[in-house]
């Protein structure tokens, strides 16, 4: 800081000598002297130096620095991080819970959501499309997967075996085979004619053997009933085929019907009752410019919500809220791949339905 100039000084008779015309005057003993003109003063011994005009201060000691403008600032420690926070970051948390077709691509996927990505435990998908005669090798990692033919076949080389899948010419026209690849793995998938094909994933404990999953022994059952009416294909659901976490099952609505209806949940620890999911719905539809709605509404304060039109090869994330209705545009067939897991210590599907729709699965 520079030292006030004192008004009273040129009333005080001075002995100090008065310096030569254009000179620089000595301070006086013990005063601090005057910086030449334009300098930048020395701080007093002590004090914080003032930052040059522009420039960002530098915290106090201990401080949480300001984020820069337009930054998105940390969460303080311990705090639960928002949904695919780093998929499409500066978006809304709705936006951000609809995955347009595309927007989550990475690398040889059409679609990649996992763990860190979309800021919770366990649940993972992806999409990948091979061409004539194409491969894809992949880890594991501390996951556990299934291989799921959405259209064309395939073989998976996982643990010294090769598990040939028949597959499917698409996901409405028949039950798929399929391949169970463990955790702490190497596997390599091979397509002779090329197809697409769908990793549903889930980060889990125990390593179990890498198997084949006919299609002839995938449980199919028909849920609801008029138009709300929905086949269930439940190829790895709870109790069909074993996985340690990963819970997935397939739903085809026919068009103008609704399913995951009545709206439900499972973000709540409940034993018998309900179990904590986190859920991926990936979306295809049938016939050209078809589309379909899917809801999601708040289970608690500042909950997901989300109202979403959503087209072939979309994605939505549900991390808890009720879900439901799924919506299929008339004359447009609705496929969902339902991808589940979570941090419960029994792999169980147990469910809660809005308080205004008691009825269930009419």
């Amino acid at each position: 800081m520079i030292p006030a100039h004192d008004p009273t000084s040129d009333l005080t008779p001075s002995t100090t000598p008065e310096p030569a015309s254009g000179s620089t005057p000595e301070p006086a003993p013990g005063a601090t002297p005057e910086p030449a003109p334009g300098a930048t003063p020395e701080p007093a011994p002590g004090a914080t130096p003032e930052p040059a005009p522009g420039a960002t201060p530098e915290p106090a000691p201990g401080a949480t620095p300001e984020p820069a403008p337009g930054a998105t600032p940390e969460p303080a420690p311990g705090s639960t991080p928002d949904p695919v926070s780093d998929l499409t970051p500066g978006t809304s948390r709705a936006a951000r819970l609809h995955l347009p077709a595309g927007s989550a691509a990475h690398g040889p996927y059409a679609l990649r959501v996992d763990p860190k990505q979309a800021g919770w435990e366990h649940s993972a998908l992806r999409v990948l499309t091979l061409g004539p005669g194409e491969t894809h090798s992949f880890e594991s990692g501390d996951s556990e997967w299934v291989v799921l033919p959405l259209a064309g076949a395939c073989s998976v080389r996982v643990d010294g075996e090769v598990l040939e899948l028949l597959g499917r010419d698409s996901v409405f026209t028949a039950v798929t085979d399929f391949a169970y690849v463990p955790r702490d793995a190497h596997a390599q998938i091979a397509s002779g004619a090329g197809g697409r094909f769908a990793l549903a994933g889930a980060k889990c404990e125990r390593r179990l053997p890498a198997r084949y999953g006919p299609a002839p022994e995938v449980p199919v059952e028909t849920r609801g009933s008029g138009n709300r009416a929905r086949q269930v294909r439940n190829f790895a659901a709870a109790g069909a085929f074993a996985c340690d976490r990963l819970i997935a099952v397939e739903v085809v609505t026919p068009g103008g019907n609704w399913s995951s209806y009545p709206p439900h949940k499972h973000d709540e620890h409940r034993p018998g009752t309900e179990s904590v999911l986190e859920e991926i719905y990936y979306y295809e539809i049938a016939g050209p410019h078809g589309l379909a709605y899917q809801r999601i509404s708040p289970s608690r304060p500042g909950g997901a919500e989300l109202l979403a039109e959503v087209r072939d090869g979309d994605a939505v994330l549900v991390p808890d809220g009720w879900h439901g209705p799924s919506i299929a545009q008339p004359g447009h067939d609705l496929y969902y791949l339902n991808v589940m897991a979570g941090p419960g210590a029994e792999r169980e599907w147990k469910i809660s339905f809005h308080p205004d729709h008691t009825e269930g699965y009419a």
